[in-house]
C-alpha cells in the first residue's frame, strides 16, 4: 500500500519512519536501503517499506513479509500488500508522521 506526502517534510523519511518504530535494512544485493517493522521478536513476519522521492512527493511503499523465501535461489516471499492489516499499519504509521509533524511546528521543540 503506498501512501504520498508533498514535500516539504517535517523530517526526511528515514527521521519520520524511525518515528514509527522502522528500522533501516540495507540488502547487500541490490545495494538498496529500505525500511522493517517487526511484529513479533522474530525475523519474520514483519512490516516493511521502501521509499522513493521525486522533486516535489515522497512516497512510502509498504507491505507485510510473512516469511522468508521458500524456495533456493528465491528472494520472493509471502506478503500481503494490501487488505485490512496493511491499512491499520499504515494508519498507525500516519499517526506517528502527524505527531512528527506536530512536534517540528511546536515552537517548544
Amino acid at each position: 500500500m503506498k501512501i504520498h506526502f508533498a514535500k516539504p517534510l517535517p523530517l526526511i523519511p528515514e527521521q519520520l519512519l524511525r518515528r514509527a518504530s522502522y528500522a533501516p535494512h540495507y540488502d547487500r544485493v541490490t545495494g538498496n536501503t529500505s525500511y522493517t517493522h517487526k511484529v513479533t521478536y522474530a525475523f519474520y513476519p514483519r512490516y516493511h517499506c521502501y521509499v522513493s522521492e521525486t522533486d516535489k512527493v515522497v512516497t512510502f511503499d509498504f507491505h507485510l513479509d510473512q516469511k522468508e523465501a521458500s524456495y533456493a535461489g528465491s528472494h520472493m516471499h509471502s506478503g500481503e500488500y494490501e487488505g485490512p492489516t496493511i491499512e491499520r499499519e499504515v494508519a498507525r504509521v500516519k499517526e506517528e508522521f502527524r505527531s512528527a509533524a506536530r512536534s517540528a511546528a511546536s515552537p517548544d521543540s
